[in-house]
């Protein structure tokens, strides 16, 4: 192999080693910094348990929602059609948030409880994910779902 073929190999290789650990650092970082949507009963039965942070989506439990009395610490229940999990929280609820009302958390798993670090509360259904809307559809079958409610991602 002459000098100038064996440098231009080098080169190519060279070339094609930095574009792949280029790649894999995007797929990486991009995938630290997805968060999945789950429902609490695929919270329950460990569907979420390989995402350190990840949103919860679901209904507030009617009369489930306790304020403190000495700090913005809140805790509530969030529903779906087969499972509930507790969530706490400590900050400013969205003014739409209240009881049997759609909410979306973002946070992490504390043993049993969801502990948030942001609450989205929604006054209608119009844009949610298919899966959370099928859930909660389930969830409460006297209370009709709009018909355009799989238009859209989430806020």
């Amino acid at each position: 192999m002459n000098p100038t073929r064996k440098r231009r190999l080098i080169v190519v290789l060279l070339i094609f080693a930095a574009s792949a650990v280029a790649v894999s650092l995007g797929v990486f970082a991009l995938q630290r910094n997805m968060n999945y949507l789950f429902t609490p009963s695929q919270v329950q039965r460990g569907e979420a348990s390989n995402y350190p942070t990840f949103r919860l989506g679901g209904m507030v439990k009617s009369g489930s929602i306790q304020r403190s009395n000495d700090s913005l610490k809140v805790t509530f229940t969030v529903v779906d059609a087969d499972g509930n999990m507790p969530v706490e929280y400590t900050g400013i609820l969205p003014d739409l948030f209240r009881d049997d009302q759609s909410v979306i958390a973002t946070g992490h798993m504390d043993h049993a409880r969801f502990v948030a670090t942001e609450v989205l509360a929604k006054h209608d259904e119009t844009y949610m994910p298919k899966e959370l809307k099928d859930a909660m559809a389930k969830a409460h079958q006297g209370r009709a779902m709009p018909a355009n409610a799989d238009q859209g991602e989430s806020p």
